[in-house]
């Protein structure tokens, strides 16, 4: 039966007074929020791009094509993103079908290892490849003792850009993939190779076009995220190598009018790109998804080599992929116990092992505060993100269809279609100056800006996953509880929140976890004095050759934030799944 659907007006005349003070309240801060923290400046991004002066002009474009510098940067852009996706690609595909469907022997710790990048990642990961592979890093050493003539200088530019970042984008291969592989109906590989198919032909024409959709989805999005690179190339790509996101944040960091300008033309510029991008990823989506043509699926069983030549050397490839993997966190774990003179010459020493890093980062002042602020920051952010969704959800799962529905719905996944540093630069630029709808107070360099960045780039993501599990609800539950008399404020407080409770705290986690390390965000809107922990990595990072301390220090934060993140992704997904990962 069709819902009959009910004008607002007839609604807002049933609520009672309180009910519609306390709808007027919530209307006003969320029409303020997205006008004023993100629609206004994105607005004004755009003002400075095409109104430069005051009248309409596209002398901004001019200058980014007569910049040398910034045309390089978009031109190792659109290098980097589509090779990237190719050696993503290629790599993601082989750790799928090496943990889940061909049987190799020590898949169980292949696995563990091939998961690494989900409890660190961004400048903690550049950081621990760099110590590997830099002028003074520990591989480097040991190539120059066997090669004295070799140049030290080589793991910098494309390639090492390229190399650091094939192993830290492969996290939603083994997520997504990995998932789709257990799709695949085992009955249509075995009627496969019952009628005298090859290995190489299932492969191709059975399994692959089961996976096509999810690695669709994941190319674009690693498309995306070279295009969007930012920690790599600042840190291993040297000065011949620099894509648009580092050379936003130079322009924007000069104190020229023309350099800003340029700053948001090249956003501008990513924006676009990053939506078309998107678009294209929506429409493959649309298209839907190859299925089995069996009724009934049976769990896919691993196919062992029947080639001994080929079986040897995908064990080899499985192996050293692992110890591409594993090297830099069994180092940095390491080293964190170290002391500084071993840590400059790159040698481990287990008898001089201590807590002496961990005790100076717990005891000083300047070493521990931004632990605490990256803390203090992604707890808050994650806990308004979660309570604005919250209240987003239910009043789109209830005013379903609405104008205002659609409209809150849409506004608030804005920001998926923007790159972070585009959603940054625009409340830079807007909140450099006094705005009346930020009641007069300029937020440039202060402690609410970063978090308002925070909010906005978890909105998406949080407000996708909310949603799902809020139209996933059993409509039973609500009729009943309003049945028995219970008001609708009840209703939500016990019966509907306490079932959305996991779903709500299990993204909390993720939020928290993403934003503990950030440093696209971080780095143009922190406060001086108050730096973020991705901001402090980054910049003892850049001392790696010079202060032993510095990267004693780094160590000990990455550490701890594996800890953290191995601690969250258990409680988000281990306890529900550990025959899962047995297997």
């Amino acid at each position: 039966m069709q819902a009959i659907k009910v004008p607002l007006k007839t609604r807002l005349a049933r609520m009672t007074p309180g009910q519609m003070i306390m709808f007027g309240i919530l209307a006003a801060i969320f029409i303020w929020f997205i006008m004023a923290c993100m629609i206004l400046p994105i607005l004004n991004l755009l003002k400075t791009v095409f109104f430069e002066g005051g009248k309409l002009s596209v002398d901004a474009f001019q200058k980014l094509l007569k910049s040398s510098r910034a045309m390089k940067a978009l031109r190792n852009s659109f290098i980097l993103a589509p090779t990237l996706s190719i050696t993503v690609g290629f790599v993601g595909i082989s750790l799928v079908l090496i943990t889940e469907y061909f049987d190799i022997k020590g898949s169980k710790i292949l696995r563990l290892g091939y998961l690494t990048t989900l409890i660190y990642g961004g400048v903690t990961l550049v950081s621990g490849y760099k110590f590997i592979y830099s002028n003074t890093g520990v591989l480097t050493n040991l190539m120059a003792s066997i090669f004295p003539n070799m140049n030290r200088n080589w793991f910098t530019g494309y390639w090492a850009v390229l190399f650091v970042m094939t192993f830290s984008c492969t996290s939603n291969h083994m997520i997504f993939l990995r998932n789709a592989m257990r799709s695949v109906d085992f009955q249509t590989v075995e009627a496969a190779r019952n009628m005298g198919a090859s290995q190489w032909y299932i492969l191709r024409r059975v399994v692959l076009p089961v996976l096509l959709p999810s690695l669709f989805a994941v190319t674009i999005l690693t498309f995306i995220t070279g295009l969007c690179a930012m920690s790599a190339p600042l840190l291993v790509g040297g000065k011949d190598f620099q894509t648009i996101n580092p050379m936003i944040k130079q322009f924007a960091d000069m104190t020229t009018t023309s350099a800003k300008s340029l700053s948001a033309t090249l956003s501008l510029v990513l924006g676009l790109a990053t939506m078309i991008l998107l678009a294209i990823l929506t429409a493959i989506e649309r298209r839907g998804h190859y299925m089995s043509v069996s009724k009934v699926k049976t769990k896919i069983v691993k196919q062992k080599i029947t080639n001994p030549v080929v079986n040897v050397l995908v064990h080899i490839y499985a192996y050293v992929l692992f110890v591409i993997y594993v090297i830099p966190v069994v180092l940095i774990v390491l080293f964190s116990f170290s002391d500084s003179a071993h840590i400059q010459m790159r040698q481990l020493d287990f008898s001089t092992f201590s807590l002496q890093n961990y005790v100076q980062l717990l005891s000083q002042n300047t070493a521990y505060r931004p632990f605490v602020v990256s803390i203090v920051y992604s707890a808050l952010a994650a806990i308004i993100v979660g309570a604005l969704v919250i209240v987003a959800c239910r009043y789109i799962q209830k005013r379903r269809n609405s104008v205002s529905a659609t409209a809150l719905e849409y506004s608030l996944m804005l920001p998926w279609l923007l790159p972070s540093t585009m959603i940054a630069l625009s409340l830079m630029l807007a909140f450099n100056q006094p705005r009346w709808y930020m009641f007069n107070q300029p937020l440039i360099a202060t402690l609410q800006l970063l978090l308002i960045g925070y909010i906005i780039v978890k909105l998406p993501f949080t407000m996708r996953m909310t949603k799902a599990a809020f139209f996933g609800l059993d409509d039973a539950l609500e009729d009943a509880s309003r049945n028995l008399g219970a008001s609708g404020l009840y209703t939500f407080r016990r019966v509907i929140f306490p079932v959305l409770l996991p779903t709500v705290l299990a993204i909390a986690a993720l939020n928290f976890n993403g934003l503990l390390t950030d440093y696209d965000i971080s780095a143009f809107l922190h406060h001086p004095a108050n730096p973020t922990l991705g901001v402090k990595i980054k910049s003892l990072t850049e001392e790696m050759g010079n202060s032993s301390d510095g990267v004693a220090l780094t160590f000990v934060y990455a550490v701890l934030m594996m800890i953290i993140s191995a601690v969250v992704l258990y409680l988000v997904y281990g306890r529900g799944s550990r025959d899962d990962l047995k297997g």
